[in-house]
């Protein structure tokens, strides 16, 4: 496991070192996984094979070697692997005459080789033994790279399968998991090395041919196509500028000016480059001994002969040739010794180096190669010719490396720089993975036919992702006479190669466009796509810079950003320049284009081609000239593409164009600009970063005041009072280790002390400690005296990660002031930066600060908030935990401080503070975040994601992954406070079945209780209630009763168990025994015995006469759990039956202001400002009903804490949420009830329920067309409770979301960052309520108008996936019953997967899991793959 999202795995002999490839980058990785993997490795020990499973839920399998057998012998190895799909792109080099594989038992040789590109399937010059696969329409993809240089072939199957057969080396495989195509890319480029960014002139047209005859002939080349107004950087010349085509030399009679050619070329702004073959004539020159084969043999140089000394002779263009062994470093050191002597007498800008397959027009060499086992092997490849050594060098040859059997792959010339300063620029024919690092390629020798305008594309496309994406073909074609149409068309097309060059053989007819005259169509064209061409290049410069830092594509196959159109799965007759710009070229003779997905017949004539910008891009640009010397002096614009949202983005990468590095380059990302159509605009912009933190976060603030505290006093800023740039603290001492660094800190005296009443810590140590390569923590605590630490444990690892390499972030102290930046390796984004002034520590005041890395923060709770993504328009939220029902920034019942941000590289991450004190926090817009709290520690953990969904399952991994609720608890349930007897429930359930309404639970309110007290039953209206509990659990209904933990003590003693038992063992929370030995008495529902409650009178009044002395159970001592579960068994086995409990007033809430008498005793400073919220009772309440049920129960609470979330606890519902449905407080309309009941039939806790002398607002309540709508609407709910109850089990196991933002699915796509009026069911179910009243829905995005009538609700399932159902009854007693379905929504591929958990739905523990993978239609038969675990 060597990241979370590479898997290596290798196979090889154990006793016997065998040949493995000696990769510079590859080897230079030491990463480990930096977080929970993305994947999972399965060993099967007989028959040996691996399983590669995606750790998605449901987990996805990648890669499945048992689908065959393992052979490995000295010269024989074979590996076959399922895969999940038939969208296999990549393997080369060949001509794929279409980019998407077709899987039909189609075998691919891969060994380099110098022959012709027509068609066949045949190896060519490169060697990628690598291939993505595209999973489904979710984008999610994987790599599989063979790391092996010996000759193979690769079998693609209709399974879909792939089985690579090689005859040497060993198996070492890499498996690259990414969330898109795109994202698989950047893995492998990590891997293999990043693309080199070439220098800007290298983006211009070029020219070239084999075989001008003369320099001369050369120049009227130049000249004519100058004359043309073309655009035109890049001249050429091919081997016959050489004397008898001897590398290192010049033909002194036809190309005697040729050192001047270069000054020729500059002078007008272009730029020459030269062709060199790696082969060396062993002949003299004309006039003289050809010294640089002198000094090659002085080197030794060469591939040898087997004896190892004999150089091997074999034959190429100038006759014999000995051949350079690269893999030597004394042939290095001769080969760039040669090309700076070179460069020196004919000056040059760049180098192609052509015929380094090792291509020899000899079998072997002249000698012949050895009858033997590395000529003759026992197995050859399906390679051309069925001979090893066919046009290249005998096996048996020696290298450095070893034998020409093992390198032939791997043998090309070193590729240096000789270019001074300046950025050198290669490109290559053959290729071997990590050669992107230092060259660009081209497709070889093509043919001038439409099929070879046609095969170019996916070329390019598969280069790009194998790293190369410098990569055209030859234009208008390398052999033959190209047509007019031909090469106008090509022209157009080539026009958008990133690599553009004009190229043809020895004998052909010129094509390069002026050949065919300055009025011709073929001069027009190209005139005109050139200038586009060179308009664009700001934007294409940006995208080479952005492959060479991100490892992104430059020329981009249109799936990798529409992958959720099936249709765009296998277009290759269209191609985009990154994300913005598609090209849509004419590749027939005589036909206009018909759109791949819309049949759309585009009216494109001879001189036109499409091009179309995306909607939501700013392409920078710059007016065009006849070079890009002169191109780059203009002034630069913009093209701004608005999307439907009148929005628009993009990104310019700008530097000199030409220096070696970027590190003086610039990049600007373009937003938010508002331009008037037909204005000039100069756009001036300013690097500035303003972080002002508030000195004076109380209020109430003014000069003095602020001065005071040394603060900075500016009244028309926003803050107006804020910190000093150096307030704080600075770093005394800081100690680095493998596993984290500790700090000591000293508060900056400069300051005065911020509040009296507040003692500051002078000294204080800081604890930073790599948790894993994708989680850590840092602690800030007095490390003289101890504080409050939150006492619930956490489930972190084991040991930390102590490989640097392993960590996906880097952490760095800032001294003065002291502050720690996380920065995310990899984007380099700075995702916490504490290092702003303002941090302070003090006994009741501690505050810290923080830049956020963008302005989309979700989370923090629990308080109301208007929108799921937070306004950072300094709004404060308020963290304590009290009975508050919601309210705009009014602290509710819960506490998560907690959020997840996402970041411009739409990564996400996750921030929590363990701390238990009140606090608050502050967003402001620079983006940054202020905490405030009162107590305790700074105890902060980070999850990196770093995926929006990976956030939540690391998080989850760390506090407890949610409970998985019993099956019936997803069904409907119903409530209300205010039932008046048992009557009226009873009622309830006959009218409710009466409709035929799918209802699994009923609620009692505390109206239930005598006088609202625990454990006990009113005798007078309730009485029948035990025994219609039992008949309705009889009929297959559920019922749950409500507890509140404050417990009456009024009662005579021996009348109320629950109290004096209680007493008896000392469950009550008391004042601390020095200030007094009496319970801390509040006030909640249960009444004074023998009185008659006034209602009219005020709640205050009420509470003062009625309300009895509550005692508070202290859930921190084990005798409480004790007792509490001994009072819940007794209620259930002698007053009532019930299947689950209601905990409300937990967070405890009271009715007077502290205690009853509204006297605390003790530290004031306690009270004011306010003492530790109690928001950590709820665990141990949990703990006491796992002992007393033997199977899943609900669990139902009001006040919600981290601690809910601890894994052993079997009852959290945190991600079994919901609101209470058409509302709790005031009276429900018709039509917003009905809305409510449609959508909260989507709650993941679907309760309707309201308060006390309200009307009634349960279905039947509304008449029979309100109850049929809600009978319509919970039966799709109950049809997919298999779904729902999944995705439950997926949370439990995996901590995946249930209820899922749109963000989480679709992260890439920035338009659902704010999504929140929608909505998914896991990844799958897409839910749109109308949530205002008399509209209809217009979804975000993409701005479709959906009807929505009163009685439906929009519902959408995603393609690709399948979808457990049931049919539904009136509860899930009944509907278990029955058989199950799956709703299949195939995807254009006509493939959907899905999952199925399924147990027993109430059982404590899983015993069956039921998982079905690919679905597809062949003939109306439905075809699944299912297994029992």
């Amino acid at each position: 496991m060597q990241t979370e999202n590479r898997l290596r795995f290798k196979i090889t002999d154990a006793n016997q070192a065998r040949f493995e490839v000696p990769h510079e980058h590859v080897q230079s990785l030491s990463d480990t996984p930096r977080g929970p993997l993305k994947y999972r490795l399965e060993l099967i020990q007989k028959p040996f094979g691996l399983k590669v499973w995606r750790t998605t839920s449901p987990e996805k399998l990648l890669f499945d070697t048992t689908v065959g057998p393992l052979v490995f012998a000295d010269q024989y190895l074979q590996l076959s692997a399922k895969l999940p799909s038939h969208n296999i792109y990549g393997l080369g080099e060949h001509v794929h005459q279409t980019f998407r594989h077709d899987t039909n038992w189609r075998t691919w040789p891969i060994f380099t080789r110098a022959a012709f590109p027509n068609g066949g399937t045949h190896n060519l010059y490169g060697h990628y033994p690598y291939f993505t696969c595209l999973e489904d329409a979710s984008g999610q993809s994987f790599g599989v790279f063979l790391m092996n240089s010996n000759a193979m072939e690769v079998t693609v199957q209709p399974a879909p399968a792939v089985t690579f057969r090689t005859i040497g080396g060993v198996l070492d495989f890499y498996i690259l998991v990414g969330e898109t195509p795109e994202t698989v890319v950047d893995e492998f480029t990590k891997l293999i090395g990043r693309p080199f960014i070439p220098p800007y002139w290298s983006l211009g047209f070029q020219l070239s041919r084999w075989d001008y005859g003369s320099l001369e002939e050369v120049k009227k080349v130049v000249e004519r196509n100058r004359q043309a107004g073309l655009p035109y950087d890049v001249q050429y010349t091919d081997i016959d500028y050489m004397e008898n085509k001897k590398i290192f030399t010049y033909d002194m009679e036809k190309f005697a000016e040729l050192p001047q050619f270069a000054d020729y070329m500059h002078d007008k702004g272009q730029k020459y480059i030269v062709i060199l073959d790696p082969a060396v004539s062993t002949g003299q020159r004309i006039n003289g001994p050809y010294e640089a084969l002198e000094r090659g043999h002085a080197a030794k140089a060469w591939v040898t002969e087997p004896d190892g000394v004999t150089p091997l002779l074999g034959e190429v263009w100038p006759g014999e040739t000995v051949f350079p062994d690269y893999t030597n470093q004394a042939c290095i050191d001769w080969w760039v010794d040669e090309i700076s002597r070179f460069h020196k007498e004919v000056k040059h800008d760049a180098l192609w180096i052509d015929m380094n397959e090792v291509a020899n027009f000899v079998k072997g060499g002249i000698n012949g190669c050895t009858d033997n086992k590395l000529n003759y092997p026992p197995f050859t490849p399906s390679i051309l010719d069925d001979l090893m050594y066919s046009k290249t060098l005998c096996m048996d040859a020696k290298h450095k490396w070893g034998n020409h059997y093992d390198v032939h792959m791997l043998v090309f010339p070193h590729f240096v720089s000789t270019f001074g300063t300046s950025r050198s620029m290669i490109f290559t024919r053959s290729s071997f993975p990590g050669v992107g690092k230092y060259s660009g390629h081209w497709l070889g020798d093509n043919g001038a036919n439409w099929n070879d305008i046609k095969w170019a594309i996916p070329g390019m496309l598969e280069f790009n992702l194998f790293g190369i994406p410098y990569i055209g073909a030859d234009i208008c074609g390398f052999f033959d006479d190209s047509t007019e149409e031909l090469c106008t068309r090509w022209m157009q097309v080539g026009a958008f190669y990133p690599f553009s060059r004009n190229h043809n053989a020895q004998g052909y007819a010129d094509q390069d466009p002026a050949a065919y005259g300055f009025d011709s169509l073929v001069v027009n064209t190209s005139r005109h796509y050139l200038n586009i061409r060179y308009t664009l290049l700001p934007y294409l410069y940006t995208l080479f810079y952005k492959a060479h830092v991100n490892g992104e594509t430059v020329v981009r196959p249109v799936m990798h950003e529409f992958y959720s159109d099936s249709e765009t799965w296998a277009v290759h007759k269209q191609f985009m320049w990154g994300a913005h710009l598609l090209i849509t070229p004419v590749l027939d003779p005589g036909v206009k284009i018909t759109d791949r997905k819309a049949t759309i017949n585009m009216y494109l004539p001879e001189d036109k081609i499409g091009l179309h910008l995306r909607g939501g891009g700013i392409l920078p640009v710059q007016r065009p000239d006849v070079t890009t010397t002169y191109s780059r002096r203009h002034p630069m614009g913009l093209i701004v593409a608005l999307n439907d949202n009148k929005a628009a983005s993009g990104e310019l990468f700008w530097d000199d164009g030409d220096s070696r590095g970027i590190s003086e380059g610039l990049v600007l990302n373009l937003k938010n600009l508002e331009l008037e159509l037909g204005k000039d605009y100069t756009v001036n912009w300013e690097a500035k970063i303003s972080a002002n933190i508030d000195c004076y976060p109380e209020g109430g603030e003014n000069q003095a005041k602020c001065e005071a505290r040394g603060c900075i006093w500016e009244p028309l800023s926003v803050p107006r009072c804020y910190y000093a740039e150096n307030h704080g603290y600075i770093t005394s001492n800081k100690v680095e280790t493998p596993s984290g660094i500790t700090v000591d800190i000293d508060r900056n005296t400069e300051f005065p002390s911020q509040r009296s009443r507040s003692r500051d810590i002078s000294k204080l140590r800081v604890d930073i400690t790599y948790l894993s390569g994708r989680s850590l923590r840092w602690k800030i605590f007095d490390p003289e005296n101890a504080r409050y630490e939150v006492p619930v444990p956490l489930h972190l690892p084991a040991t930390p990660e102590t490989v640097e390499e392993n960590r996906d972030y880097r952490v760095q102290i800032n001294d003065k002031p002291f502050g720690i930046q996380l920065i995310r390796k990899g984007t380099e984004e700075v995702i916490w930066d504490s290092a702003v002034p303002g941090f302070t520590f003090s006994d009741q005041f501690l505050q810290i600060s923080t830049r956020l890395p963008s302005e989309y923060v979700y989370g923090f709770g629990e308080t109301e908030h208007p929108t799921y993504k937070h306004s950072l328009n300094f709004h404060k939220y308020g963290l304590f935990a009290k009975d508050q029902p919601p309210g705009y920034k009014l602290n509710s019942y819960g506490v998560h401080p907690f959020y997840m941000g996402l970041e411009k590289s739409k990564n996400a991450h996750g921030v929590l503070l363990l701390n238990s004190n009140a606090m608050d926090v502050t967003f402001q817009p620079t983006p940054a975040l202020t905490y405030h709290t009162i107590g305790g520690i700074l105890d902060f953990y980070m999850v990196l994601g770093p995926t929006p969904e990976e956030v939540v399952q690391q998080y989850t991994e760390m506090i407890g992954r949610p409970v998985l609720p019993a099956y019936w608890s997803l069904g409907f349930q119903l409530c209300r406070y205010g039932y008046s007897n048992d009557t009226e429930i009873a009622d309830l359930y006959r009218d409710m079945k009466a409709a035929q309404i799918p209802y699994d639970v009923q609620y009692a309110d505390i109206d239930y209780m005598e006088r609202q007290m625990d454990f006990t039953l009113d005798q007078v209206n309730f009485k029948g209630l035990p025994a219609l509990v039992d008949q309705m659990r009889a009929e297959g209904m559920r019922f749950i009763f409500i507890l509140d933990p404050a417990i009456a003590g009024n009662e005579t003693k021996g009348s109320y168990p629950a109290f004096d038992t209680g007493i008896e063992k000392n469950v009550f929370i008391k004042w601390p025994p020095e200030l007094s030995n009496d319970i801390v008495w509040g006030k909640v529902w249960p009444d004074y015995p023998n009185i008659t409650v006034d209602n009219s009178l005020d709640w205050d009044t009420q509470v003062e006469l009625f309300r009895a002395f509550a005692a508070f159970p202290d859930f921190f001592k084990t005798s409480t759990a004790e007792w509490w579960g001994e009072q819940i068994k007794d209620f259930y086995n002698n007053i009532m039956k019930f299947d689950g409990l209601w905990i409300d007033m937990n967070e405890p809430a009271s009715f007077v202001h502290g205690t009853a008498g509204e006297n605390c005793l003790g530290n004031k400073d306690l009270e004011d400002p306010p003492y530790m919220p109690r928001n950590l009772f709820i665990n141990v309440l949990e703990l006491a009903l796992v002992a007393l049920f033997l199977q899943r129960s609900i669990f139902v609470f009001l006040s919600l804490s981290m601690s809910l979330f601890h894994s052993h606890s079997p009852f959290s519902l945190v991600f079994q949420t919901g609101a209470d449905i058409c509302g709790f407080f005031n009276v429900a309309e018709y039509e917003m009830c009905l809305r409510w009941m449609q959508l909260g039939a989507f709650y993941p806790f679907s309760r309707n329920h309201n308060t006390i002398n309200m009307p009634r607002q349960d279905p039947v309540a509304w008449g029979p067309e309100f109850a049929a709508a809600s009978r319509d609407v919970l039966n799709i709910r109950y049809t997919l409770l298999p779904y729902l109850y999944t995705l439950m089990y997926e949370a439990h196991a995996h901590g995946n979301t249930v209820v899922r933002p749109m963000l989480h699915e679709f992260v890439t796509d920035e338009k659902t960052w704010g999504i929140d009026k929608q909505f998914l069911w896991g990844p799958a179910l897409l839910i749109t309520p109308a949530l205002d009243p008399g509209k209809a829905i217009r979804t975000a995005g993409e701005f479709v108008d959906m009807d929505a009538p009163l009685e439906k609700i929009n519902l959408h399932v995603r393609a690709g996936h399948i979808l457990p159902w049931q049919k539904p009854e009136n509860s899930t007693h009944y509907s278990r019953q029955n058989t199950l379905g799956l709703i299949i929504a195939l995807n254009d591929g006509g493939v959907a997967k899905g999952s199925l958990f399924w147990d027993d739905g109430e059982g404590i523990g899983e015993f069956c899991v039921e998982i079905c993978g690919n679905t597809t239609i062949l003939q109306n038969d439905y075809i699944a793959s299912c297994s029992i675990l």
